[in-house]
């Protein structure tokens, strides 16, 4: 069987019905050793999805967030064909707690990037899919990045603070550049918010490959302007790799190319 967008939307709204919704506000999260977040509501979500993902495409191995390490690294090093990458439920501390932002995350690696992507956000039943060179969609609509100018001052701000490295912190926290900040919690969203429209500026500090790998194919898939740094050295990190990497991106070239130069960030943009 070959995998499709629309044939995982399915995939992934049927796992968030068994997995994720039936617990939802009445459940209690615990801390994992590297001090995220973990409910059985991510472990089932990850089973679920797995045990479907074996049936309809065989012989695709499968990365995990709820994986230990060196089962992520073997997946990684050994897939020479391709590989599924999940996170069953990114915003988890949000899920324990009650805030309506959290998702499922699926993405197909062929050749070392992602090239299929799909997004559930079960609450609003929003799901953003996206497969390279052919565009990215909510719902079955087309959707791209809307600014409302090239103006920064314009534009609304998805920034993540806790995780960015000092210097930055303190140079974003003086900025006054953007309209407005806001931060969702959730990764995966966050990118396809993006690339609906919903804001125009983004800066986040420590994603991992779970977290992004479908979200950023759809934000560029529908117009954004995206890269990701090394958080240490701020180099860009073109890999895939299990590494957290610092992510910026806009809605388009121009308007990334200013939130760099605000940010005083040297960013290689074609």
């Amino acid at each position: 069987m070959t995998a499709e967008p629309n044939h995982l939307a399915r995939l992934l709204r049927d796992t968030a019905a068994a997995a994720i919704l039936p617990n939802w506000q009445g459940i209690t999260a615990r801390h994992k050793a590297d001090g995220s977040f973990v409910t059985e509501s991510d472990l089932a979500a990850q089973r679920h999805l797995s045990a479907a993902l074996a049936r309809d495409f065989p012989g695709i191995p499968l990365l995990g967030e709820e994986m230990t390490r060196a089962e992520q690294e073997r997946l990684l090093q050994s897939a020479d064909k391709a590989l599924w990458v999940v996170d069953p439920l990114d915003g988890t501390s949000n899920y324990a707690a009650g805030f309506p932002a959290f998702s499922i995350s699926l993405a197909l690696i062929e050749g070392g990037r992602p090239v299929l992507g799909a997004i559930l956000d079960p609450v609003r039943d929003e799901c953003f899919v996206a497969a390279r060179g052919q565009g990215a969609f909510l719902n079955g609509r087309p959707i791209r990045c809307v600014a409302p100018s090239q103006s920064l001052r314009d534009c609304l701000a998805m920034v993540d603070l806790k995780r960015l490295p000092p210097e930055l912190l303190r140079t974003v926290t003086r900025q006054t550049c953007f309209s407005s900040q806001r931060y969702l919690g959730s990764v995966a969203l966050e990118w396809c918010w993006l690339a609906a429209g919903r804001f125009q500026l983004y800066l986040h500090g420590g994603q991992k490959l779970w977290d992004y790998a479908a979200g950023r194919l759809i934000a560029d898939e529908a117009g954004a302007a995206a890269r990701h740094l090394i958080p240490d050295s701020l180099e860009l990190s073109p890999a895939i790799t299990l590494e957290p990497r610092l992510a910026i991106a806009a809605a388009n070239a121009e308007l990334l190319r200013a939130w760099s130069d605000c940010l005083a960030l040297a960013v290689a943009i074609d």
